[in-house]
């Protein structure tokens, strides 16, 4: 059958179009406290950075984020009176479920769906550890069925959207007449280290923000859907797990950041990208749209350097970045979801959504419009 896809290679002439996983909804759940990057740097240097230089490169660093504001699950006050990683990690977990549950409620409706319809939950965070996992906590609050299954992810940082959406696009190949659930949720202000000078926590102290939402996907595709899904590729890049991610201490997560992961996005990730749209009898010209994390300024501007892609490529992107800060595995998300409401595809076009994380990683979505 044919797919409906206007001048491309891509053969999956053996699944049903109406078979393929189709991303029905998203929706984003943003914490009510919101304070601009000014008032940002101010409170942080009244409540963390004292020294007169520290001062000054803070403020460099937070105004070359290119970040305009950001929300926070706690009012600054609040963040600061965090005395430890246990008063830290409790109020993950009880920002997490409310914002979690507000996620999943709205994307679940936008679908014209009930709770009860859900058949799988997936669900990714890197900022929090809960046992039983936050998708666990909201089940009841929810009204998800008690043979739900579900699947929490933990370790993938940024790349966690795009990985999340492709594994549930993968078990929705399997069971397409099942309806899978992807949440997100990240809580990046509730991990700083307010005794780490460096500049790296300096530089992830101006760029994360926080935040939830929630992806609704179904083995069918439906009238007014989003786009389908029809292909994934998971990149480990080699000997590079040293680049991003924690260092685990008794204080909590301490980030590790290294100045050289722009580099390997402008020399490695192009190639990767072509031989994944090779694999399926496709070019990096056939690609309209483009849906990608906003890991930082640098790094967005490797990426257009590595894809060749024009300023207005990356518009929805860079726009989420200024709004609302790099909010981690939401982020992508984020993006996916202003790009279907206000930046749609030309319908039958081929789209790309990125993400890229610890491991060094990436995950590449080919999507259809």
């Amino acid at each position: 059958m044919s797919t409906g896809i206007a001048d491309s290679a891509l053969d999956v002439s053996h699944v049903p179009a109406e078979r393929l996983p189709t991303v029905l909804s998203v929706a984003p759940a943003l914490p009510r406290h919101y304070l601009d990057q000014q008032s940002l740097i101010e409170a942080a240097q009244r409540h963390w950075i004292r020294d007169a230089v520290q001062r000054r490169r803070l403020e460099r660093l937070f105004t070359n984020a290119c970040v305009e504001g950001r929300h926070l699950a706690l009012p600054v006050d609040e963040l600061a009176a965090l005395r430890s990683f246990e008063e830290a990690n409790a109020a993950y977990i009880r920002c997490a479920v409310d914002l979690g549950a507000r996620a999943v409620a709205d994307a679940v409706a936008r679908a014209g769906l009930a709770a009860c319809d859900v058949d799988h939950v997936f669900f990714a965070s890197v900022t929090g550890i809960a046992t039983p996992s936050i998708d666990a906590r909201i089940a009841n609050r929810l009204g998800l069925r008690r043979d739900v299954k579900r699947t929490p992810i933990f370790g993938l940082g940024c790349v966690a959207g795009a990985a999340g959406l492709a594994r549930a696009s993968d078990y929705l190949r399997a069971y397409p007449d099942e309806l899978a659930v992807l949440l997100a949720v990240e809580l990046c202000s509730l991990t700083l280290q307010r005794d780490d000078p460096s500049v790296r926590n300096l530089i992830a102290s101006g760029l994360f923000g926080d935040g939830a939402a929630a992806v609704v996907l179904g083995g069918r595709a439906c009238a007014g859907a989003g786009p389908q899904v029809l292909a994934t590729r998971s990149v480990l890049f080699p000997d590079t797990e040293e680049m991003m991610g924690w260092d685990v201490t008794e204080s909590g997560f301490r980030v590790v950041l290294s100045a050289e992961v722009p580099n390997l996005v402008r020399d490695q990730l192009r190639g990767e990208v072509d031989d994944f749209l090779a694999d399926q009898g496709l070019d990096l010209r056939e690609i309209e749209s483009f849906v990608c994390h906003p890991g930082g300024p640098k790094v967005l501007h490797a990426l257009a350097d590595a894809l060749a892609l024009p300023a207005e490529a990356l518009s929805v992107t860079w726009e989420s970045l200024a709004r609302v800060g790099n909010v981690s595995s939401v982020s992508v998300l984020l993006v996916l979801d202003e790009t279907m409401r206000q930046r749609r595809p030309r319908a039958g076009s081929l789209g790309l959504l990125l993400g890229m994380g610890p491991g060094f990683c990436a995950e590449l979505v080919l999507l259809a419009w």
